[in-house]
């Protein structure tokens, strides 16, 4: 199959729309590397090393309309990353872009002294020695200090979040020089009457006191606070801040024409009708992001969408349903019914994430 590349880079590229267009599928460039071989990649996403067969998912091409998207060049990027330090701040979906980042680059250094990954409670570092380059992950799923905050127990029923504490948080991202903020997840409804507790003050200082409220309400409250340190304490002529978009579930199989009851199991082929969008895709938590991040630009910061919503949603293939590692045994109800169980959230790799990382890259390297 034909595989064309447009010029790379060029001035035209500035005013191409990346997040509109379709998925080729391409099975000569894709994919950009081995899951089964990539030594840093995660279990929960490694869905041909837990028995997925039709490999399928990894061969699309994200095409944009009019335009191409820069080709990933690992090596270009880690001499971008040269003594310095990249980190993805959020949660899950976030973590999965992280990997898929990692095993992009990880390729490319082929000596394995030269790259080590460190766990050190929320933090996970990988890091390419060559290049003294730094690409880290830092679990804070809602910004703000939160009781979701234990990287490996954060399943609560019900979320709190520490109105006014970021600094636990923002302590380790304070000296990065690029910053992928994501965080959707968490702030969706599980439920329809699913709410929340904002807590004001401490109990060390006996001023405590917890309100309820909508989810939506807390994220503006914990985009409020993110927005205030930014504005503090990011140097603009040092750090690059990024917010992802949202990443669309693919739960509700009737939004494209199939059985609820199936959520996303044994879907082999993206959505192909352009524009499609999902009923069920929450694009007003993002719109929310963009308006408080706009506040930011008088002081000449400038936080850069990575608009991956659309994209991802045509791709309800992508998703490891039962093909991961489950960390929890599976019930007799469960393995009766695979649907109960079935990932519809996270993404396989290699797959969608890539993409968002060639949106990623192409900002850092050209725009």
């Amino acid at each position: 199959m034909a595989v064309e590349h447009g010029r790379q880079g060029d001035a035209s590229e500035e005013e191409c729309n990346w997040s509109r267009g379709r998925w080729v599928y391409d099975n000569v460039s894709r994919p950009l590397y081995s899951g089964l071989k990539c030594a840093f990649i995660f279990p929960e996403v490694a869905c041909d090393k837990y028995g997925r067969k039709d490999v399928m998912y990894q061969h699309w091409r994200w095409q944009p309309h009019g335009c191409d998207l820069p080709r990933f060049d690992a090596t270009k990027l880690l001499e971008k990353l040269r003594n310095k330090r990249l980190v993805f701040v959020g949660d899950s979906v976030n973590r999965n872009q992280w990997v898929s980042l990692v095993c992009m680059v990880e390729a490319s250094i082929p000596d394995d002294r030269l790259k080590i990954r460190i766990f050190n409670g929320s933090l996970i570092s990988f890091k390419a020695l060559e290049y003294n380059a730094t690409i880290d992950f830092y679990w804070s799923p809602l910004l703000v200090e939160s009781n979701s905050d234990n990287p490996i127990i954060h399943r609560v029923e019900y979320r709190i979040i520490r109105a006014d504490r970021i600094e636990k948080h923002a302590s380790v991202w304070r000296d990065a020089d690029i910053i992928v903020f994501n965080s959707y997840l968490r702030w969706r409804k599980q439920k329809d009457d699913m709410r929340m507790k904002v807590m004001y003050g401490s109990f060390e200082d006996g001023d405590a006191r917890l309100d309820e409220m909508e989810m939506i309400d807390g994220f503006e409250i914990a985009l409020k606070k993110l927005t205030e340190w930014l504005g503090e304490n990011i140097d603009k002529n040092k750090t690059r801040i990024f917010f992802a978009g949202s990443s669309p579930t693919h739960s509700w199989a009737s939004n494209w024409g199939g059985e609820d009851s199936n959520k996303c199991l044994n879907e082999t082929e993206p959505i192909y009708k352009i524009g499609y969008k999902a009923a069920t895709t929450d694009y007003s938590l993002m719109a929310k992001a963009k308006s408080y991040f706009k506040t930011l630009e008088p002081k000449g910061i400038h936080v850069q969408i990575l608009n991956i919503t659309e994209l991802s949603d045509y791709r309800k293939d992508g998703h490891p349903t039962v093909f991961r590692r489950q960390f929890v045994p599976l019930t007799k109800e469960q393995i009766a019914n695979p649907a109960s169980y079935a990932d519809c959230t996270h993404w396989c790799l290699p797959g969608v994430p890539d993409v968002w990382n060639e949106f990623l890259y192409g900002y850092l390297m050209y725009k």
